[in-house]
C-alpha cells in the first residue's frame, strides 16, 4: 500500500492544533510540503516550534478576503497545490432551537460551510493546474445522525456531505477526488467542551453524559486525532486513488447521538 506523500503540496485549514495538527504532521512525516492556516496565533506559534518547514498563515476562513490572501501565500510558498484538507470548523452553540440566536447560527454556518466553499473555490484552479489532486472535507458523525441541542453544527455537517458528493461528480473529469471524513467522539479539549455543555443542558454530570455518549459507540471508546489523520493521508495518496464521493466515518461505530 502506497501512503507516500512525497512532494505533495498540501494545505490544511485550522492546522495548528487538534485534528488539523495531526493531519498536517501526518502529511509532513510522509514527505509532503505542508502549509497550514489557523485563527489562533498562539497555536500557530506552538506549531512553528514543533513542526519545522511548514508554511503558516493567520486566517479566519469565514472571511473571503482573508482566504484570497491565504491562497496567494500558498501559491508563493508551495508553487501550487495537490491536496486541500478542509478541516476548519467550530462546535457552535448547545441549546434548544428556540434559544439559538441568529448570530450563533450564522457564525457556525460561516465557518463550517461557507469557509469550506471559499477555500475550495480558490483551490480548484490550482488542483486543475496540477493535473488532479484530492480534497478532503471534515464532516462529522453529526453529518449522518441527528444531534439534538446541536442543530447548527449538525445542519452544517450534513451540508458538507452534499457539498462533497456534488463536487466529486463535478471534478472527477479533472482527476480531482473529493471525499469527506466523519469523525466520531475524538478525544481532546474540544469534545470535552461539547460534553460539558451538553451535560449541563441535560442536567447531568460530565462523567455521566460522557458514559452515556460512549455507551452508543460500538467499540465503547473515543477515537484519536491521529486516526482521522490516517484516513486523510490514505484518501490523498496513491492508496486512495480510486476513492471519491464518499463520506467515511472514523468513529468506532457511533449508533446514535440522541
Amino acid at each position: 500500500m502506497d501512503l507516500s506523500a512525497r512532494n505533495l503540496r498540501v494545505l490544511v485549514t485550522a492546522g495548528a492544533a487538534g485534528i488539523g495538527r495531526a493531519i498536517a504532521k501526518a502529511f509532513a512525516d510522509a514527505g509532503a510540503r505542508v502549509h497550514i492556516c489557523d485563527v489562533d496565533q498562539k497555536a500557530l506559534d506552538e506549531f512553528k516550534r514543533d513542526i519545522s518547514g511548514a508554511g503558516h498563515s493567520l486566517v479566519d476562513i469565514a472571511d473571503p478576503v482573508a482566504v484570497a490572501t491565504l491562497f496567494e501565500e500558498v501559491r508563493r510558498g508551495l508553487g501550487g497545490l495537490d491536496v486541500l484538507v478542509n478541516n476548519a470548523g467550530i462546535a457552535g452553540p448547545t441549546a434548544a432551537v428556540e434559544d439559538i440566536t441568529p448570530g450563533d447560527w450564522e457564525r457556525t454556518v460561516a465557518v463550517n460551510l461557507n469557509g469550506m466553499f471559499y477555500c475550495t473555490r480558490a483551490a480548484v484552479p490550482l488542483l486543475k493546474a496540477a493535473g488532479g489532486g484530492s480534497i478532503v472535507n471534515l464532516s462529522s458523525v453529526a453529518g449522518r445522525l441527528g444531534f439534538p441541542l446541536r442543530t447548527p453544527y449538525a445542519a452544517s455537517k450534513w451540508a458538507v456531505v452534499g457539498f462533497t458528493e456534488s463536487l466529486a461528480i463535478e471534478l472527477g473529469p479533472f482527476n480531482i477526488r473529493v471525499n469527506a471524513i466523519q469523525p466520531g467522539v475524538v478525544a481532546g479539549e474540544r469534545i470535552n467542551r461539547v460534553i460539558d455543555a451538553k451535560a449541563k443542558a441535560l442536567g447531568l454530570t460530565f462523567d455521566a453524559y460522557k458514559a452515556q455518549l460512549l455507551s452508543k459507540v460500538s467499540l465503547r471508546r473515543t477515537v484519536s486525532a491521529e486516526d482521522i489523520a490516517g484516513m486523510a493521508l490514505f484518501l490523498s495518496t496513491p492508496a486512495g486513488q480510486n476513492i471519491t464521493g464518499q463520506s467515511l466515518s472514523v468513529c468506532g461505530g457511533v449508533q446514535t447521538l440522541a
